[in-house]
Formats: structure tokens, sequence, C-alpha cells
């Protein structure tokens, strides 16, 4: 992911985008999140869209959810 300062950036842009997200996955399963080069350039709207499409396609998002 690069240096430190790209690290924990992307780290806490991870962190804040699932953050609302939480209440919403599936009890019962842990996430593990790996930051990969794109994640640098994001905006936290973007991460958490990825996201949301992440966890809905492995069926870990409550069906209530809406976006």
């Amino acid at each position: 992911m690069g240096k430190a300062v790209q690290r924990n950036r992307a780290k806490r842009l991870l962190r804040e985008a699932i953050r609302p997200l939480i209440p919403n996955i599936t009890r019962g399963w842990d996430v593990l999140l790996i930051a990969r080069h794109p994640l640098a350039g994001a905006s936290c709207q973007e991460a958490q869209a990825a996201l949301v499409t992440m966890l809905k396609r492995s069926h870990l998002l409550e069906e209530s959810y809406d976006a």
C-alpha cells in the first residue's frame, strides 16, 4: 500500500466507510478488509459504495439495507 502515511490514510478511510454499515452486517461473521492501491485516491463515499457492493455480493449485508 505504500509508506506509513498512505497506509494509515487507507485504514482511516476503510474504518470510516464501514462504520455505518456495521449494524447491517449479518451477525456471526468476521470481515477482513485488505487495502489495495486504488483506495489511496478514493473518497469515503467511493470506498463505502465498494464495501456495500462487496458485502451484497457475499450476502453479508442484511436484506433490509438500502443505500
